[in-house]
């Protein structure tokens, strides 16, 4: 495994301020890359890894991330958001595309499982929309507050019954589907302004 800075070292070509816009958030310095891999290298290596299921991909993932951030970083505009849900989303399509190019061209298959891809009803193409569509809904319930986010993922997405999850929250049922209530009125209005 490589460190941050053996990592930005390969990367650096130009001087750090020949290409470097006033919004750039210093990614195209040796400190500022460093930095933003030390604190951001994690959350971007678990996501992938969880989407592809596969460590090596998920880091292969990681590192063209960091490199397009570095390719780009004169774009980034810091008025429109983070860093980190700019790595994010750079990593979120990264993921798609990997995810894409391994239903076009499938690893090793063993004959039994051909059988099972068969007869399977998902298609690798449901599988990356799926994966597209469980990244926004990550990014929208992290949106929420954090009592609203538990209430909302745990009974419309995980689909699990309101007595178990109030008595696991340690909140009366009412409560629960309040939280419920307001969650999706709060999302909805979020997808109607990104609309």
């Amino acid at each position: 495994m490589t460190t941050a800075t053996e990592s930005t070292a390969r990367l650096r070509v130009v001087s750090d301020h020949e290409r470097c816009s006033p919004n750039c958030a210093r990614l195209c310095t040796d400190e500022g890359m460093a930095a933003t891999m030390r604190a951001d290298r994690g959350l971007l290596l678990w996501r992938a890894t969880n989407s592809l299921g596969d460590a090596g991909l998920a880091e292969q993932a990681v590192q063209e991330t960091f490199l397009r951030a570095w390719k780009g970083c004169a774009k980034f505009d810091d008025r429109l958001g983070s860093v980190r849900s700019w790595l994010l989303a750079i990593a979120r399509n990264l993921v798609i595309d990997i995810a894409r190019s391994r239903a076009v061209r499938p690893g090793d298959t063993h004959w039994d499982e051909l059988d099972d891809a068969i007869g399977s009803r998902t298609t690798m193409m449901d599988f990356t929309e799926a994966l597209a569509n469980s990244w926004y809904v990550e990014e929208l319930l992290g949106q929420l507050p954090e009592s609203q986010r538990q209430a909302v993922a745990q009974i419309v997405v995980h689909e699990r019954p309101y007595q178990d999850v109030a008595a696991e929250l340690g909140v009366p049922v009412g409560t629960l589907k309040s939280r419920v209530h307001y969650g999706l009125r709060a999302l909805r209005g979020h997808l109607a302004t990104a609309a």
